[in-house]
């Protein structure tokens, strides 16, 4: 990572890194929206999201607002509930000569975590015992259920944006799982219905087994309560 020119702004300074593209900059929301990986000056990784004039409008930004923001409410909040997410470095958004919305929001890489899906396809339903992947269902359920009474959905819940890290070797290993991709969230009036629409798109876009979603199903009902009899059916 370059060094910081004496005066610049902690926005211009990550603006102006460059790494390599990891998701290419998609067209939407009336702008561009990309994710580049870069190293800070100890050579930790670090995960930039970049934008140009994408944003999303609301009742309370009828004009529009660069939609990293909106994820970093998220992520702030997610913070305090305890759901794990990648830890921020930086997020800022400014407007440039052209009066177009530039933001970033760069984060530390989830070290040793995986996505879900990619474990699943690795073997790790083979590869190790059934204690290790209940453990697995379990802090998910867990993670699912403080999203939920927090009142947040997701709104992007796929197999993609689930990341797990096993830390330990045979039945006394541990299991950790994080949330990625909070771009879409947005707070619900009612918890059982973020629960609804997150429950039910997770088991359409994920690698979990039947097996695998009823036991997810039984700790997360666990966590939350009775509320959530019968969702995700």
């Amino acid at each position: 990572m370059a060094v910081a020119r004496k005066g610049e702004s902690r926005f211009d300074f990550y603006w102006r890194q460059q790494g390599e593209w990891v998701e290419e900059p998609n067209q939407r929301r009336g702008g561009e929206s990309g994710v580049q990986r870069l190293n800070d000056a100890n050579g930790k990784l670090l995960y930039a999201k970049r934008q140009v004039g994408h944003i999303y409008r609301s009742l309370l930004h009828p004009f529009g607002r660069p939609t990293v923001l909106r994820e970093l409410d998220a992520l702030n909040s997610f913070e305090q509930l305890g759901v794990r997410v990648p830890r921020i470095v930086f997020c800022g958004a400014e407007r440039d000569a052209d009066h177009q919305w530039r933001a970033l929001l760069v984060s530390e890489a989830l070290d040793g975590f995986v996505e879900l899906d990619t474990w699943h396809a690795e073997g790790a339903r083979e590869r190790y015992p059934q204690v290790v992947h209940e453990r697995m269902l379990k802090d998910l359920a867990d993670n699912l259920a403080r999203m939920h009474l927090g009142h947040w959905q997701h709104g992007c819940l796929y197999g993609k944006h689930v990341f797990i890290k096993v830390i330990g070797e045979g039945e006394q290993a541990r299991v950790e799982v994080a949330l990625l991709d909070l771009e879409k969230c947005r707070r619900r009036i009612s918890c059982q219905r973020a629960a609804g629409n997150d429950l039910r798109q997770l088991r359409r876009h994920s690698s979990l087994n039947d097996a695998e979603w009823q036991t997810l199903l039984y700790f997360y009902q666990m966590a939350f309560g009775s509320a959530v009899k019968g969702l995700g059916q």
